[in-house]
């Protein structure tokens, strides 16, 4: 294993831990037993942010989210994450989110929270090619979306708007499911704009703000194929990943009485190996 990288992840997970405390470089260094400048440089090197400013900005969003599902005072929600004061915690929430917690706590809007990636440790992989599949039902229902140029996958799509959609998206109180990117059907791509998008399904009768950028569109009732790999360690998810994915594509529905429903978007959900990878397709009676 990487040195750098494998304590970078001890101090993530250390942060994680202890994000209702008081956290230290010192704290950090030696959780890893690493001088604190050492720790705090390479830290930097590798998460693109200093300890410091990852810590404030992955509390603020903790906080928003507490914010947004439960009734507390702000200032409750302040000291729980260890600002000293409600005029402190004002202060930055409103620089970080562009709209104070109060105001948040009562509207609730999309904002953009601030989502920690653990830094990734190269493990050998032990690949399973076993896929579980179920067909859902899925109602009449609106999609928040944010379009890229040319995207057909996800790392274009970071290329091209950035990896920070998700933030936004996680933040949706009014979600019917978590977030997904989306390969939009041919009906539904605009021309000049990306096949692969990221959003979030909502009920047809979401009112809420729809932040810059964003749109709204809408999806017929239909009959989804969703595919699951078996649990992976994540530090392999690349490599578990990509076998996952041409398994599904392999796959052929017709031995179930399906075929594929090319008029609605098919949709991808974060990789996370604890439930492994997981992929909807729409299908319709054959």
């Amino acid at each position: 294993m990487d040195e750098k990288k494998l304590a970078v992840r001890i101090m993530q997970d250390y942060i994680e831990a202890h994000l209702h405390e008081t956290i230290t470089l010192k704290n950090l260094g030696d959780s890893c037993f690493l001088s604190p400048s050492y720790a705090s440089k390479i830290f930097r090197e590798l998460t693109g942010f200093t300890p410091y400013n990852y810590i404030k900005q992955y509390r603020l969003s903790k906080a928003a989210k507490q914010l947004r599902d439960q009734d507390k005072k702000v200032l409750d929600v302040a000291l729980d994450f260890v600002f000293d004061s409600h005029e402190g915690f004002t202060r930055a929430f409103s620089k970080q989110f562009g709209i104070p917690p109060k105001k948040y706590a009562m509207k609730k809007p999309p904002i953009k929270w601030f989502l920690p990636y653990p830094v990734t440790i190269e493990k050998e992989a032990e690949m399973s090619n076993f896929i579980f599949t179920q067909v859902i039902e899925r109602p009449k229902r609106k999609l928040m979306i944010l379009r890229a140029k040319t995207a057909k996958e996800y790392f274009k799509y970071c290329d091209e708007v950035g990896c920070d959609v998700w933030g936004i998206l996680m933040s949706v109180k009014e979600a019917l499911y978590e977030p997904a990117g989306f390969w939009l059907s041919d009906n539904l791509i605009k021309e000049g704009a990306s096949e692969y998008v990221q959003g979030v399904e909502l009920p047809l009768d979401y009112d809420n703000e729809i932040p810059e950028g964003f749109e709204i569109i809408e999806l017929p009732p239909s009959k989804i194929m969703v595919f699951q790999s078996e649990p992976y360690d994540d530090d392999n998810f690349m490599t578990e990943v990509s076998a996952a994915m041409k398994a599904i594509k392999d796959f052929k529905p017709e031995i179930y009485g399906y075929t594929y429903d090319t008029s609605n978007p098919r949709f991808q959900l974060e990789p996370r190996g604890e439930r492994g990878y997981i992929e909807g397709w729409p299908v319709k009676d054959i």
